[in-house]
């Protein structure tokens, strides 16, 4: 089916109170692992590739950009493709042409006001192209000369004031806020602050977004999107599972050469764990 677009997935979620699964995607085997997982739970997905997944391919957006719009077009949910934690301007005006509907802008590491300028800017040359923007707001920092704490750092928190505010700045279409959980975290062991989150929500007119949400238990997540977060951001989780695969494989099989081998086996892990953890924000059984 032709590319779902982000801004009316999360629509949908955001009004029924409940959140779509975004995915950050590497290789191809991740694409394909996501939309098969993602069919299996009979659910619609964002594909979600991130400035660092470009550079990790040669600063070159197409390759993967071009394999997940195929991917997309082949599935029978609907996928969207998001680029995510985009901090050149330069990846940022590539986005329209390479099929993305949305882009997370980040310009978090700023302090308040240099985040709130840059965002601004990014989105209205975005809306300009049809694109639905994220962006991000942690601790803010630089009102007295101090540094922007980054989003994700440990105890960084969004105020719900400064949120509304930032928002009605800057025009853009969902928020990523800082309530608790950490990027790259290997430990499901991350604790929300769900009553945080509730004020957020009543403040801030637009979708909210979760990142680092490897990280939280799965009682989190249900309360995080009960609490009103209609888009979860997982990267970790799916790294962990294709890479614990894949050890067991070779372990398993030593004189094993062939990459399909090991590779189909990590594909095959991280299907399981998006239909699991779509399930999962479905409301569905839990796994602590």
């Amino acid at each position: 089916m032709p590319l779902a677009a982000t801004g009316t997935l999360l629509a949908r979620a955001a009004e029924a109170r409940s959140a779509v699964a975004a995915f950050n995607v590497i290789t191809l085997e991740h694409v394909e692992a996501v939309v098969t997982g993602a069919e299996a739970a009979g659910s619609p997905v964002v594909l979600q590739v991130s400035e660092n997944a470009v550079k990790f391919r040669h600063g070159r957006l197409l390759p993967l950009a071009r394999a997940a719009t195929a991917a997309a077009e082949r599935a029978h949910v609907p996928v969207a493709l998001h680029l995510d934690h985009v901090r050149s301007d330069d990846l940022l005006r590539q986005a329209p042409d390479a099929g993305f509907s949305s882009v997370m802008y980040d310009a978090s590491r700023l302090p308040y006001a240099g985040n709130l300028a840059a965002t601004a800017a990014a989105v209205d040359w975005a809306h300009g192209q049809g694109l639905w923007i994220e962006a991000e707001l942690g601790e803010v920092g630089g009102k007295d000369g101090r540094p922007a704490l980054d989003a994700h750092a440990p105890g960084a928190r969004t105020d719900p004031a400064e949120a509304r505010d930032f928002v009605a700045g800057t025009g853009v279409d969902a928020l990523a806020v800082a309530i608790g959980s950490t990027h790259a975290m290997t430990t499901r062991t991350a604790a929300l602050d769900h009553d945080l989150l509730g004020r957020l929500s009543a403040a801030v007119p637009v979708p909210l977004v979760l990142h680092g949400s490897s990280g939280v238990p799965d009682e989190g997540l249900v309360a995080a999107v009960g609490g009103g977060i209609a888009k979860v951001n997982v990267g970790t989780a799916l790294n962990m599972a294709m890479t614990a695969s894949v050890r067991r494989f070779l372990a398993d099989h030593p004189d094993a050469v062939d990459s399909r081998t090991y590779l189909g086996a990590g594909r095959a892990a991280m299907a399981r764990e998006v239909t699991r953890i779509i399930g999962v924000l479905a409301g569905g059984t839990t796994r602590g």
